[in-house]
């Protein structure tokens, strides 16, 4: 730490006073990290994240930086997103499918997409204690992506983070989301291939599940087909085959197809996996996965500027002083909501013309 001296104009022979100041930490290289992460290295990879989830200028500007360095060598992966209802198992079948797919040779990671506590910023899966043996295995790679409880920023970390495992060697990238809800087209516009994860007794699930979120699966995926349970799973399949013979397929020319398995005893995994390999190598040969990565890219920029515009505009010291007047007016019946906005939007607009 630096040291400062100074002298009490009333007192030279008073001690002086120590003030300390704290040094700034230093960035790493990023030419030296690139090439780690290049590497393999986990511990490079871990490091590269922090940057790109922090909210600091600097780091972002960093993470940016070091995002456009590695990336030749991305986009080498599948990328699986896998969602379901409470209590479908996501957790346990991901970790089946994961330790199986390490143990013949794949490098996994798996991505959590987790809306953080806006009230407390807790993180409800904050741990690798859900996937312990996964967590453990040597080509296994688990971090969760927390967003401070806002959706656009886990779009931004959590897509980015995923470049940066590809560029470090992981074939396979499994991103996991929480519940059904807005988090489900997110991760379906950042995937190739996309699951969905069913519970027995298909027609009471159905009617309480969106349409539109079914319409994104690749694969539904009855879990727990196990025990007095399979023969249900069974019926449930069938039953999500007929549906889905009915919906247009999110991805041109593949056609969804039902599946049951016991992640618990690790059964039914082969099958899904040889689903994804399949799709992988049908849709890879027509080029729809290259086609559908270049939309998600543009969509993606799309997204981006519009996250910038809204900060700017929220951020201006015009609007930051005035918005609460503006409301108020607008609360008391005294000017319409889009002549409130022109007048904001204007005075913003203002310093640009």
């Amino acid at each position: 730490m630096t040291k400062e001296y100074h002298k009490k104009s009333t007192g030279a022979s008073a001690p002086p006073r120590k003030i300390y100041r704290k040094k700034e930490a230093r960035q790493p290289d990023l030419s030296a990290s690139a090439e780690e992460i290049k590497k393999g290295s986990v511990n490079e990879l871990a490091k590269a994240i922090t940057y790109i989830e922090s909210n600091a200028p600097h780091h972002y500007t960093y993470g940016q930086d070091l995002l456009q360095a590695i990336l030749p060598e991305t986009g080498k992966s599948i990328r699986i997103g896998i969602t379901g209802v409470p209590g479908a198992g996501k957790s346990t079948f991901i970790e089946s499918l994961g330790v199986m797919l390490c143990e013949q040779g794949h490098r996994t990671a798996v991505l959590a997409v987790d809306p953080s506590s806006s009230i407390s910023g807790g993180s409800i899966l904050g741990d690798k204690t859900r996937m312990e043996q996964l967590a453990r295995h040597p080509n296994a790679f688990i971090r969760p992506s927390p967003s401070g409880g806002m959706l656009g920023g886990v779009h931004r970390k959590t897509r980015e983070t995923m470049l940066l495992c590809e560029a470090a060697g992981f074939d396979v990238i499994l991103i996991e989301t929480v519940g059904v809800g807005q988090s489900e087209f997110l991760v379906r516009g950042m995937t190739d291939f996309f699951i969905l994860l069913a519970l027995t007794g298909a027609g009471d699930e159905l009617q309480g599940m969106k349409k539109g979120i079914i319409e994104l699966a690749d694969a539904v995926v009855v879990n727990k087909a196990d025990g007095e349970n399979k023969q249900l799973a069974e019926k449930t399949k069938k039953e999500y085959d007929q549906f889905l013979q009915v919906l247009t397929p999110f991805t041109p020319g593949w056609t969804p197809k039902a599946f049951t398995c016991s992640a618990l005893h690790h059964k039914g995994i082969k099958d899904i996996w040889q689903a994804v390999k399949a799709f992988q190598s049908a849709e890879g040969a027509k080029g729809i996965i290259t086609e559908q990565r270049r939309s998600q890219a543009k969509e993606w920029m799309h997204t981006l500027i519009e996250e910038r515009l809204h900060r700017f505009f929220y951020q201006h010291p015009y609007v930051k002083a005035h918005m609460g007047d503006w409301e108020n007016q607008l609360m008391e019946g005294l000017i319409t909501p889009a002549r409130a906005a022109e007048k904001l939007l204007k005075e913003v607009l203002k310093e640009t013309d």
